[in-house]
């Protein structure tokens, strides 16, 4: 079982190597002076919450083995705050040890105590096994919206 707990400024460093591999993930190339302030900035400021895996103290390893990041967000339709996951990242090593899940699960209990009125999330369409995650915590993929992005660094 993992310890799931919210990241501080003070595991910026814990987080970065996780970072970056779920950067590798999507093929971006990462820069660690840019990520510790990308970081910083957030926590600091209070613009996202992230929520660090590691592997429980029962067993050897307590290293850092998976996070989440969450920004929050309103909807003007329901009046109520939101959440966007906008990461999710477990080390290879810590999968099939329901890390993902665990993270998922606390990041659900924190949206609910703040009161919101949902928790939305976007992955790549040939992320099968995110996709299965998301639907086994009861996630329902939205049929109903299309999702538009504006790149603005062209």
């Amino acid at each position: 079982m993992a310890h799931i707990r919210q990241a501080g400024i003070e595991d910026i460093e814990s987080i970065i190597p996780l970072f970056t591999a779920y950067r590798a993930f999507y093929n971006i190339e990462s820069d660690p002076v840019e990520l510790r302030d990308y970081l910083y900035e957030r926590l600091k400021n209070n613009q996202c919450v992230i929520f660090l895996a590691s592997i429980d103290e029962a067993t050897t390893d307590t290293a850092a083995v998976g996070f989440t990041q969450l920004y929050p967000g309103f909807s003007s339709l329901s009046l109520k705050n939101t959440w966007t996951l906008n990461d999710l990242y477990v080390a290879p090593e810590a999968r099939r040890l329901l890390v993902g899940q665990q993270l998922m699960d606390r990041a659900k209990q924190m949206a609910k105590e703040s009161g919101a009125c949902e928790i939305m999330l976007q992955t790549a369409t040939d992320n099968i096994t995110a996709q299965g995650l998301y639907e086994k915590l009861g996630y329902e993929r939205d049929n109903d919206f299309y999702c538009y992005c504006l790149d603005l660094e062209d």
